[in-house]
């Protein structure tokens, strides 16, 4: 058995990046932060859920994976916050960048605005460390995010960004692990309507339909990720 698997790890009692002992949980999607929210409860962390994402597109999808962490949220006793959908916002952020590549200047400006957010609900409630589940995903530059994390948190003086490494001893195998059990909703694309269009277009480029949202779930339907990983390099199926 592996020894990093959820049936068999030992979690380690992780250290609070403060003295409260409180944390504001940016989360991206569920099975981003099923790992993530499990490792935290399991230290003693009081965590709270801030749920903002405004670059999900359309709706109906933000929807979905809004609702997908509620549920995991309210198994797990975790407070939930949702954030604002303030979509014409965050696309007026990204004027001038519709065509950057995934992990390019566009994302870095669609976390500033998403981790800004929650520096400033952090800020205003209490909250005097924060972090996100984003870091988790293998898909994402870890230092890019940590360093629109750290940028958002210096605005304040009491808020400081946890750059903990999720991804370590098996993380990341385990996030998918847990999605797997709790058959979570399993995205094709990172969220916004600039990476769906993307993903749309590598997928009919080698003969593959348009992602077909809503339908696949983890556990249920197995999407081949590693060897979409293989063929295309910029593909990003988590948010």
């Amino acid at each position: 058995m592996n020894k990093y698997s959820l049936d068999a790890y030992q979690r380690p009692l992780l250290t609070a990046p403060t003295d409260s002992k409180k944390l504001l949980l940016h989360s991206c999607c569920a099975p981003c932060a099923g790992e993530v929210m499990e490792a935290v409860q399991a230290s003693g962390i009081e965590q709270t859920v801030f749920f903002y994402n405004p670059n999900i597109h359309p709706r109906e999808e933000y929807e979905l994976r809004k609702q997908e962490n509620i549920r995991f949220c309210e198994k797990k006793g975790i407070a939930f916050i949702d954030g604002d959908y303030d979509s014409d916002n965050w696309f007026d952020r990204i004027v001038g960048l519709e065509n950057a590549p995934e992990r390019g200047e566009r994302c870095t400006v669609c976390f500033d605005m998403r981790f800004e957010r929650t520096a400033l609900f952090a800020h205003e409630h209490g909250f005097d460390a924060i972090s996100s589940t984003l870091g988790i995903s293998r898909w994402k530059n870890m230092e890019q995010i940590n360093g629109c994390g750290e940028r958002a948190a210096a605005r304040y003086d009491n808020v400081q960004y946890w750059t903990y490494n999720w991804r370590q001893q098996g993380g990341a195998a385990r996030m998918v692990e847990l999605a797997k059990v709790e058959q979570f909703y399993q995205q094709e694309y990172c969220g916004c309507v600039y990476s769906l269009r993307d993903t749309n277009r590598w997928r009919l480029s080698r003969g593959r339909d348009r992602i077909k949202r809503g339908v696949k779930f983890y556990g249920k339907d197995e999407i081949h990720i590693q060897m979409i990983a293989e063929d295309n390099p910029d593909a990003n199926g988590m948010a």
